[in-house]
């Protein structure tokens, strides 16, 4: 299992928002990616469901990030565009 954290968090009008940075959501899916190259298919659904077993991901909209890239990579990969 992958332990991520979640960013720093800042005041905005007495609501807590946090600053979530792409490279966060690349590296993360990159690491998943590498970790486990035949957990992962091109159905986003299914990428989905990996990634909430695979990580303790809790934010849905993060997790959604991270399986979107996911399956981009795979598609990426299946059409020799990465290495």
């Amino acid at each position: 299992m992958i332990w991520v954290t979640v960013v720093k968090l800042k005041l905005i009008g007495g609501i807590k928002m946090g600053n979530i940075k792409q490279t966060f959501i690349k590296r993360t899916a990159r690491e998943l990616f590498d970790r486990y190259p035949n957990e992962f298919s091109k159905d986003f659904e299914y990428n989905k469901k990996k990634v909430e077993e695979l990580t303790n991901v809790t934010s849905k909209t993060i997790r959604n990030r991270i399986a979107g890239y996911i399956t981009k990579l795979i598609r990426m990969k299946e059409e020799g565009k990465m290495l």
